[in-house]
């Protein structure tokens, strides 16, 4: 885990969030979101698979496809989000480029913006990409940004170098032209300072060997890998040396302790003699996952990455426990 805190001008400006699915990568994303505008800041927190996940955590309404203020972060920060639709951003971008006006509704209207969305769907990464980019370029009147920090809740991790390595997508599609100069410009964003991609994972096999598979593929595709971040971590409640004297300990004495501690008379057949089979087995099967989450740590170790940890909320994620995640995102440092 990161020790310290990082400087707020040393976090990158961009910071996309992935994980296996399952693992919570949109409420670590929305809680960063949260802990990056403290003190002051402004963030925009950005969704691209059309789930109304950030809408949910936020207990708010559906998104729209606007820049909407949702939340106040400690210190008078605010976060705003942004559901970006990859047909009215097709659409924004032909008006860029092309000043179609209303034969861009009438196309929208034909399905063809549906239509070539979905036959080149390296444009919508593009499109759902750039949007993120000029959101992190974007300045106001004064010079200044008009975000400190974007956060994007990005695809799994099955899907996200592909999903962020655009100009390799649209290559085949575009060799110049506007299409192929925005997923340049997207590209000098993505692959800059600027980004920090962040994989979300469970102490558990399958999510571990995912981000492992994943950390290859962003850095083979010289993509900047930010964090390892274990989300719904639970709480330790015997460490090594307890086990070890777990697994040495007699019945007996254990039914001996629980007598002393008024749990029922040590004789056979009473009823602290019954409760020592049960407790020995609840804690064989603690050791058993003590030992398979200290083996996935290992090897989350062994990938060369900060790591950070949120625990679990047994009683689910609201609102209050978003905040609960970002104070502990500040106290690790996360960039």
């Amino acid at each position: 885990m990161s020790a310290g805190l990082v400087r707020l001008e040393d976090v990158s400006r961009l910071q996309v969030v992935s994980g296996k699915g399952g693992t919570g990568k949109t409420t670590v994303a929305a809680a960063l979101a949260l802990a990056l505008a403290t003190e002051g800041k402004r963030t925009l927190l950005v969704e691209v698979e059309g789930r109304q996940g950030i809408a949910q955590l936020f207990e708010t309404e559906a998104l729209p496809y606007e820049e909407r203020k949702i939340a106040v972060a400690p210190g008078g920060g605010e976060v705003y989000a942004l559901a970006i639709d990859p047909e009215l951003a097709l659409l924004d971008y032909l008006q860029m480029f092309y000043k179609l006006g209303g034969a861009g509704r009438a196309l929208k209207k034909l399905g063809a913006i549906d239509f070539a969305t979905t036959v080149a769907p390296g444009i919508r990464d593009v499109l759902l990409t750039g949007k993120a980019c000029e959101a992190v370029r974007r300045k106001d009147k004064s010079g200044r940004f008009a975000y400190d920090y974007v956060v994007m809740d990005a695809p799994p991790t099955g899907r996200i170098t592909r999903f962020l390595n655009v100009n390799d997508e649209v290559a085949g599609l575009a060799k110049i032209g506007p299409i192929h100069n925005q997923a340049q410009a997207v590209m000098r964003v993505l692959k800059s300072p600027e980004t920090a991609v962040h994989l979300v994972t469970l102490l558990e096999e399958m999510p571990v060997q995912e981000t492992a598979d994943g950390i290859a593929e962003l850095r083979a595709a010289r993509l900047p890998v930010g964090r390892v971040i274990v989300n719904m971590v639970r709480p330790e409640v015997l460490d090594a040396g307890d086990l070890e004297l777990v697994r040495t300990v007699g019945r007996s004495s254990v039914a001996r302790a629980l007598s002393t501690a008024g749990l029922g008379g040590a004789r056979r057949g009473g009823n602290a003699e019954k409760l020592v089979d049960p407790l020995l087995a609840q804690a064989a099967e603690y050791a058993e996952r003590y030992a398979l989450e200290q083996e996935q740590r290992a090897v989350l170790g062994e990938l060369g990455l900060p790591l950070g940890e949120l625990p679990l909320f047994a009683e689910g994620m609201d609102l209050a426990g978003l905040y609960e995640l970002a104070t502990e995102l500040r106290k690790q440092g996360l960039s």
